[in-house]
């Protein structure tokens, strides 16, 4: 005999069933009767629909749709930044130019908090997962732009960022400004703690780079970024 039970999909129990009832006429007036199934799918314990079971219905409705529908949607025309979307599975890579960004260091790395200028970067998530490079330039990148490793701590060498405790919760559903937005402020609003299986990823002693980069203010010196060895062709997904 032949195994074929791998071959088998989810197997649905009937739990319960509705019966419409409506009167007939101009006016026409509707009725729902709600029915448990017993352990044989034999329609049980008829009662009236309740408000209760008419909202788990309503929920369960509203989750099955949400789950269909494909997310990264632009709220208006798709910004310049955005390089890539697959809104089936819920991933974007999208680039920022370089700017000034409020900070957060642990105690332990003795850098006071405060704003501090970023080179521009390159960004690539998931509904769960972040990796950033940093670039050379503010110019838009191409398949041949040459990606540096993100100059900051939590990062793996491979791109990858460590976000630690922070509680990530982005909607299935988010716009895609909203899925940007929302990657970018919880990469820069968390605590920069350490440096990932001891790599630096300046060509400088990193800690040094960022407590002068927040006292004096200064552009950021992209002469310490640290070739990656990729290109934007090489991790588009």
């Amino acid at each position: 005999m032949n195994d074929i039970t791998q071959n088998i999909g989810t197997l649905y129990h009937p739990k319960s069933a509705l019966v419409f009832y409506q009167t007939k006429g101009t006016n026409t007036d509707t009725y729902v009767e709600y029915f448990d199934m017993d352990s044989s799918g034999t329609p049980i314990n008829a009662h009236p629909l309740t408000v209760r079971e008419a909202n788990v219905l309503a929920k369960a409705l509203r989750i099955a749709k949400e789950e269909k529908e494909p997310c990264l949607k632009s709220d208006g025309i798709m910004g310049n930044h955005i390089l890539h979307i697959d809104p089936i599975n819920g991933k974007a890579v999208w680039f920022t130019k370089a700017m000034q960004r409020e900070l957060y260091f642990t105690e332990g790395l003795g850098i006071p908090k405060g704003k501090a200028h970023v080179p521009a970067m390159l960004w690539i998530a998931g509904r769960n997962s972040l990796s950033v490079f940093a670039l050379a330039s503010n110019r838009r990148p191409n398949l041949t732009t040459k990606l540096y490793n993100a100059p900051f701590f939590n990062v793996y060498e491979d791109s990858r960022v460590c976000m630690g405790t922070v509680d990530v919760r982005i909607k299935k559903t988010a716009s895609l400004e909203e899925f940007t937005t929302a990657w970018e402020n919880y990469f820069f609003n968390s605590y920069f703690s350490h440096l990932m299986q001891g790599y630096n990823p300046v060509k400088s002693n990193c800690v040094s780079l960022w407590e002068q980069l927040i006292t004096t203010g200064g552009a950021f010196p992209t002469e310490v970024l640290k070739n990656s060895n990729q290109t934007l062709k090489n991790i588009l997904p």
